[in-house]
């Protein structure tokens, strides 16, 4: 409480960074004491809020350690991170701040693991990604399905997707870097397994799932979340002895499956080509997006089947615009829980489960994000 701010959010000027700060304004009340960060003062001034602005840049390694000081909590939107996020992981895990972003880069959160992990879990810094779209639904959603299932028994859990979401400039350049850094990114998973401990007397497997037939076509999603949510699993004994996940996106008919399929397969095999990926990054650029009109018509449903000790429930996580509205939400709401809720004594990289788990999850509710468990019927 020594520190002047209790979040500062950085790349406020950007499309998601510019929801999340208007998203801080309304909810974040009188007693937060938060700040705008950025490069280019012009850009924060323009958003209209009265809240301080810092300046900084993420290129710099002696701004954003600055920046870092003078926080509890410091949430970035800047993007890709395996480009732009080091320096401020670096600055919080040496300053002992809490460090926030929205990644869907395993590479990135593996490199994070393994440079600074353990400095960080010195310090009491909790490095804590994806904290929106990519992954709190599946995280959190887990989270939830597991904690009405039996304690000390094998679980299995699937997710499935449903979802109309729109890409924004950022969001594209991302998806073009995951994509054109595979080797670079298994190389870095390597570095991982063999600094990472295995869990003690248990097993966890997550995985992005087959395709399946389920009613309509369940296709494997190859995204960041089975990767966050096996982290979680792993951190976490309440998953049981033996936990598997697989994640799926969900079509109604066999034609959308196939076209989503090509669709995802010539985007990857596109992004390979340095020319190619370049165009495709230039197509949106970073800081343009849908408008408020179009994300009024998005929406997602998360729905997760669980199994263990003899019972079987079904849990549904829903909400609004996935990619921005929700996302900012999410981010913004992740911020203040690290900021004010009474949470785990933990430190170090972390998930959205490990780090806030129920009192997130609390918030999200509070904020219109749907978290519903039944029991169902155990197939014979």
């Amino acid at each position: 409480m020594d520190r002047p701010y209790d979040i500062v959010l950085f790349g406020a000027s950007g499309f998601t960074g510019a929801l999340t700060a208007a998203y801080l304004a309304a909810a974040a009340g009188p007693r937060t004491r938060w700040a705008l960060a950025g490069r280019d003062r012009a850009k924060l001034e323009r958003l209209g809020l009265d809240v301080p602005i810092l300046l900084a840049d993420a290129t710099d390694p002696a701004s954003v350690a600055g920046l870092a000081r003078q926080t509890r909590v410091l949430a970035t939107t800047v993007g890709p991170y395996v480009t732009y996020g080091e320096p401020l992981v670096a600055a919080c895990a040496e300053a002992g701040t809490h460090y926030l972003d929205l990644t869907g880069e395993p590479e990135f959160v593996d490199l994070v693991y393994v440079r600074y992990g353990d400095r960080a879990a010195r310090s009491g810094a909790k490095l804590v990604h994806a904290c929106g779209f990519d992954s709190i639904p599946f995280d959190l959603g887990v989270l939830h399905t597991v904690g009405h299932l039996p304690e000390g028994v094998p679980l299995k859990v699937r997710g499935f997707l449903r979802a109309r979401m729109s890409p924004s400039g950022g969001t594209l350049a991302t998806m073009a870097s995951i994509v054109g850094r595979a080797r670079q990114a298994v190389e870095q998973g390597t570095q991982r397994r063999s600094a990472e401990p295995r869990p003690v007397g248990r097993k966890v497997s997550s995985l992005p799932g087959g395709v399946r037939y389920v009613g309509g076509w369940a296709l494997p999603m190859p995204t960041v979340d089975p990767f966050i949510v096996g982290y979680s699993a792993r951190l976490l004994d309440r998953y049981g002895p033996d936990f598997t996940y697989r994640q799926h996106y969900a079509v109604r008919t066999l034609p959308a499956a196939l076209a989503t399929a090509a669709g995802a397969g010539a985007f990857a095999a596109l992004a390979q080509i340095p020319p190619v990926r370049g165009w495709i990054q230039s197509r949106v650029r970073p800081g343009d997006g849908p408008s408020a009109e179009q994300r009024a018509r998005n929406w997602f449903k998360v729905t997760f089947l669980g199994e263990g000790g003899g019972e079987r429930v079904v849990t549904e996580v829903a909400g609004g615009d996935p990619g921005y509205g929700d996302t900012a939400k999410m981010f913004a709401e992740s911020a203040l829980c690290l900021a004010f809720d009474d949470l785990p004594d933990r430190a170090g990289p972390l998930t959205t489960a490990s780090a806030m788990g129920q009192p997130l999850i609390d918030r999200l509710r509070a904020a219109g994000i749907t978290f519903t468990t039944r029991n169902a019927r155990v197939r014979q």
